[in-house]
């Protein structure tokens, strides 16, 4: 199994405090090959899931930010993301990482559900929202997860009464489970061998 980098995050935490190219590029060949071994790490993630799941992509985003519509000029991403992609249209949602300068964190769900699905997931938890309910707070769920996350409207949404008793889960927009991650946990031996539990635990909910 490969691990991630030990110098990883305090790259990063660096590039945060110089955030030019001339920088970057002096420390280009550091950054190379944590990004190789990254790259390894993600595919083996992506193999391990693909044992119990049909995993369609494997996306790393790329360090270099857009800068064309943003008031940052900053040039780079103080993080290493990287997503995990579903095979669409037979499965939904999707997995992710974010090694960060800031706050790493690992995260799952339905992150811009588009309006077909938002609204076949309100119009199930409308109909029996007792059996969404118990699945999001299977205790292993909840142990590694929490609570359920994600943006909402702000009373409820078009065809759906602002009374009903499962109002709080149909108001919502998004339906994300996020963790936060420690530094010492990302750099451990073992990091990767959790992480992919931390993304099988939550396949009752994909399932659903």
């Amino acid at each position: 199994m490969q691990a991630i980098p030990k110098n990883t995050i305090s790259f990063l935490k660096e590039l945060k405090l110089n955030n030019n190219r001339d920088w970057f590029n002096k420390n280009k060949d550091k950054f190379m090959a944590i990004q190789t071994d990254i790259k390894t790490f993600a595919q083996q993630v992506k193999d391990s899931l693909s044992l119990s799941d049909d995993i369609e992509k494997l996306k790393i985003f790329r360090i270099y930010r857009d800068l064309r519509f943003s008031k940052d000029k900053t040039p780079f991403k103080k993080n290493i993301g990287m997503a995990f992609h579903r095979a669409k249209p037979e499965l939904r949602g999707g997995y992710y990482l974010e090694i960060s300068a800031d706050e790493s964190f690992v995260a799952v769900g339905f992150w811009n559900p588009n309006k077909e699905d938002l609204l076949r997931i309100r119009k199930e938890i409308e109909i029996d929202g007792e059996e969404f309910k118990g699945i999001i707070n299977q205790k292993k769920i909840k142990d590694i997860w929490g609570e359920i996350k994600g943006e909402e409207v702000k009373t409820s949404p078009k065809g759906f009464n602002k009374d009903h008793e499962h109002i709080d889960m149909i108001k919502k927009k998004q339906f994300i489970f996020i963790k936060k991650l420690k530094e010492e946990d990302i750099l451990n031996d073992s990091f990767q061998k959790e992480l992919v539990n931390y993304f099988i635990s939550i396949r009752p909910f994909f399932d659903y």
